[in-house]
Formats: structure tokens, sequence, C-alpha cells
């Protein structure tokens, strides 16, 4: 009797403190492990909204805090997840970083479209708004080849080719703004013009002078807009 208590009985508990450990830690879904009556087209698109949650957030707040300035944990908390559910969507950090990246960098896309593909767009417009303090402030949400170019350095060649075509990307719409410039010196004209785009908006950021900060990006977007652009000067806006 006591055998046939004891083994059994023991055996059971230990099944039972796993099982409750793996639906804590988020490998054992509680509802799928208990028997979920949910569609499984319903499943899917949970799990769907919950990666692109995650991915949204690591990539806001990897131009924020840096590919290494946050852990996975708190990345997951801030997506409102658990730290044991991470590996339902990503098989390791590094797959994160990637998506994570590559996310930011399509946001600047939409920004910059949202821009050069005006009807009478100017690159002058193009550089006010690169140029402005509004992005040097917001790195949330700022230009990804700007924010995380000291990440892609580290990273591996999936990461490193999706940044490469956005700088060429971002090259083809400058060269589509440059109409005052030759056609064969647009090419070589527009790279300048965005290394220095991306540049004054890096060196604007690192300073911890307020008033050379400022005299970074306009002196930049004089310089930009006196070369190359049709519009008149716009000042950077004045002191908030």
């Amino acid at each position: 009797m006591l055998s046939f208590l004891g083994a059994p009985a023991i055996w059971s508990i230990s099944i039972i403190q796993k099982f409750a450990r793996a639906i804590g830690s988020g490998r054992l879904p509680m509802a799928a492990s208990l028997g979920d009556n949910r569609p499984m087209g319903h499943s899917r698109a949970a799990k769907a909204d919950s990666h692109d949650r995650i991915v949204k957030v690591a990539a806001d707040r990897f131009r924020e805090l840096g590919v290494d300035g946050i852990s996975v944990a708190d990345l997951m908390k801030s997506a409102g997840l658990t730290h044991g559910g991470f590996y339902r969507h990503f098989g390791s950090r590094a797959d994160l970083v990637a998506e994570a990246i590559q996310c930011a960098l399509d946001d600047g896309s939409v920004a910059v479209d949202a821009i050069a593909v005006k009807p009478g767009a100017t690159l002058g417009a193009l550089v006010d708004a690169y140029l402005s303090l509004a992005h040097r402030d917001n790195l949330t949400s700022g230009c990804a080849v700007t924010t995380l170019a000291n990440d892609v350095v580290r990273s591996g060649d999936r990461v490193r080719g999706a940044y490469t075509r956005q700088v060429r990307r971002y090259v083809e719409v400058l060269e589509r703004l440059m109409e005052r410039v030759p056609p064969k010196k647009r090419h070589s004209t527009a790279v300048a013009a965005l290394a220095t785009l991306v540049g004054a908006v890096a060196m604007a950021r690192a300073v911890n002078d307020e008033k050379l900060s400022r005299e970074i990006l306009k002196a930049s977007a004089a310089a930009l807009k006196a070369r190359f652009a049709q519009d008149s000067i716009r000042p950077v806006q004045p002191p908030r």
C-alpha cells in the first residue's frame, strides 16, 4: 500500500509542478495546455499581434537606448508580456534585433516618403525636416540610419544588409530631388548630402552645448540648401 500510494503520488506531484512551471514560464500557453476551445485562427492572430508588438517596442527602445541598452526581460515587460514567452516568438535575441532594426528602418522610409513623394516636393523640405530640433530630440521615432549606426556596425550580415538597403534607398530619394545637379553628378552628390544629414544629427545629439547643437543643424541645413536645393533658406526652429 505504501509503495502504491508513495511513488505514484510523488511522481504525480512532480509532473504537476513541472506542468505549472511550464505554464508560468510561457513555454506552455495556459489556454492551450488546459484545452483551448478557441478557434485556431484566433490563437495564431493573437500570437502574430504579440510578435508585432514585441518588435515595435524593441524598435523604439533600441533607437532610444541602443541594442545593448535594454534586456529581453525589460523589452517583454514593456510589450506587456512575460519574459518566458520570448522564445515562442524568436529563436534568439539576435533574431529580435534583426527584426526590430528592420522595423525601425521601415519607419524611416514612411517618414521620408511622407515628405518626398508629395507633389512639388523639394530637397529643402526634406533637409528642414531631417535637421529639425524635433528630429534631434526624438530618439524613439528618429531615423534609424542615424540612431542605430553604431549598433549595426557590430551586427551580422542580415542587419547590415538591411541598413545598406536603406542607405541606398535614401540616396535614390535625394537624387530625385536634386533637379539642379547635373545627372552625372547626382549620385555622388546625394551620397555626400546623406552623409551630411546623418552626421549633423548625430553630432547635434552628442554635444552637451545647446547653442552649438543648434548651430550644427542650422549650418548644415544652410550649406546643403545653398548648394543643392531650389527653396530659400529657412532658419532652424527658434528656441523653445
